[in-house]
């Protein structure tokens, strides 16, 4: 298999999910602002998706997958569709009472969660009403989820790829037509979410069913295959946790910030998300089922070889991107979002959330790429240490950020910290995967990064001129905002790429999975 080849598919589908996302948040942003109701929405739809990330896409698909590769390999079909249909039916029971045990808590669950929020008895009511809506929305992109885990064993990765623009094509429907029917308006957004999710599992069945693993869930807790997975899931659950709950513990944090604050985070959030989810979600649904099969067949050179590649790739991308999202900060937020409720101190505040990000970029893409390798053998346990201490460095820097940032740029330092923490989390991987000897650098990497960070500064040097000659951002309609900004993003791609092939670099190097 061609990994360049199906990591573009992959990133090509998630590219289209997150252009389909700025319109959503643009639209959002010009339509709602950013104040109560957005905070409301926000931490209503963080708390599923945070879960969502625990349950499905992070523990679960941890321990899951790498059996079922095993399964797929080595038991045949028959044997594999049976072990997905106790799985699926374990995870929809389970599933379903988190769902409604979440749906009847709602009101306790802010109260943990959003504590600043129980000041204000019409924003805490907003959200715990929002809470109750959205929440489904675990059950049923878990179970997407898993259908996904299943399309990317047998290497068909731009389907669960693509699932994402259902959400986004649905909040924008719902934004756009749907708004003046719901009281308060926002409530508009909390049923798109659910609606979104359904259309995520739905789309998917029909491939599962094309290549013979489109099953009834059954439930068999004595199956030996169902309790590995759980065996897995046990630390896998607190690794995930660790770095989830630094989320919600910076949701705390900003629901005591002045109005507006989990907004301009979540607006800053999303602009970083593009890069990280464009490569980092696509090497890390291709790294894991293709580690997995290099292990299950006992060749830790080729372990080690697909590893270097994504190293390697992932690092070609993200240095410029992070670069670049700090460089371009204000043209992001005023191009993108500053019409209409959202105002210029809106834009302002989430420059600073995002220049605090760009900082941990890095760090956040590495462990797509590293965290991968241990659980595709199967141990869990390292990173699961590393995580936890990661979170308590991320919890300290919260603290000392909260009280040394002055007075309106605090949500920057929590920002910062989220960033700082991945950078540790990262680094303890990379030298674990060292130490266990799970991962041997091929040669090169000293004349690779000399070229790397040559290309960066010269993009640098690109963007820092251009932008010295443009008017000011807030000039002009939205139109011609976004075409300065494709002009600026295009210099700066066009810069970073020219120089790297002037040095040397070729895009059939990556297609071996090495550089020359």
């Amino acid at each position: 298999m061609n990994l360049l080849k199906s990591l573009a598919a992959v990133s090509s589908m998630t590219m289209l999910s997150r252009v389909l996302g700025f319109v959503r948040d643009t639209l959002v942003a010009r339509i709602f602002g950013a104040g109560m109701a957005t905070d409301a929405f926000f931490v209503a739809f963080k708390l599923p998706n945070l879960l969502r990330r625990i349950f499905a896409e992070g523990a679960f698909s941890q321990a899951f997958v790498p059996i079922l590769a095993e399964y797929k390999t080595q038991q045949g079909e028959e044997a594999t569709r049976t072990f997905i249909a106790y799985i699926s039916g374990l995870l929809t029971l389970v599933l379903a009472l988190v769902t409604l045990l979440g749906m009847l808590a709602a009101p306790w669950v802010i109260w943990l969660t959003a504590p600043g929020f129980v000041d204000s008895a019409e924003k805490y009511a907003l959200t715990t009403s929002l809470l109750r809506v959205t929440f489904p929305y675990i059950l049923l992109i878990s179970l997407a989820s898993l259908a996904g885990a299943i399309l990317n064993t047998w290497n068909r990765f731009s389907v669960p790829a693509f699932v994402p623009t259902l959400l986004n094509l649905s909040m924008i429907v719902f934004a756009l037509f749907l708004t003046p029917y719901f009281e308060p308006p926002i409530m508009a957004l909390a049923w798109a979410v659910l609606v979104g999710g359904l259309l995520q599992l739905l789309y998917q069945l029909p491939h599962l069913k094309k290549i013979g693993m489109l099953v009834l869930p059954r439930l068999n807790l004595r199956d030996a295959g169902v309790w590995r997975v759980l065996r897995q899931m046990g630390p896998a659950i607190v690794g995930v946790s660790a770095s989830q709950f630094s989320l919600i513990i910076n949701t705390i944090f900003a629901s005591f910030l002045a109005a507006g604050s989990v907004s301009w985070m979540y607006y800053a959030d999303r602009l970083m998300e593009l890069p990280s989810g464009v490569l980092g979600v696509a090497l890390g649904t291709i790294l894991l089922p293709v580690l997995s099969k290099s292990f299950a067949g006992k060749d830790p050179a080729e372990f080690s070889r697909v590893l270097d590649w994504g190293l390697r790739l992932c690092l070609l991308l993200v240095l410029p991107c992070a670069l670049a999202l700090a460089i371009l900060a204000e043209p992001l937020t005023v191009a993108l979002f500053q019409y209409g409720k959202f105002t210029a101190h809106d834009a302002q505040m989430t420059q600073l959330a995002l220049i605090s990000y760009a900082f941990g970029l890095t760090g956040i893409l590495l462990i797509k790429v590293l965290a991968p390798g241990f659980y595709a053998q199967r141990n869990i346990r390292t990173p699961v240490r590393i995580a936890l201490l990661s979170i308590a460095v991320t919890q300290l820097f919260n603290l000392l950020f909260f009280y040394v940032f002055p007075e309106g740029t605090k949500h920057a330092g929590l920002a910062l910290a989220i960033g700082l923490g991945a950078c540790l989390n990262a680094s303890l991987l990379f030298w674990q995967s060292r130490k266990q000897a799970m991962y041997t650098p091929l040669a090169g990497w000293g004349g690779f990064l000399f070229k790397l960070l040559t290309a960066v500064l010269a993009m640098a040097a690109v963007l820092l001129g251009l932008m010295h000659y443009m008017p000011v951002w807030s000039a002009g309609g939205m139109l011609e905002r976004l075409l300065r900004l494709m002009l600026l993003v295009a210099a700066g791609a066009l810069s970073y790429f020219a120089v790297l092939a002037l040095l040397g670099f070729r895009v059939r190097h990556f297609s071996r999975q090495a550089l020359s």
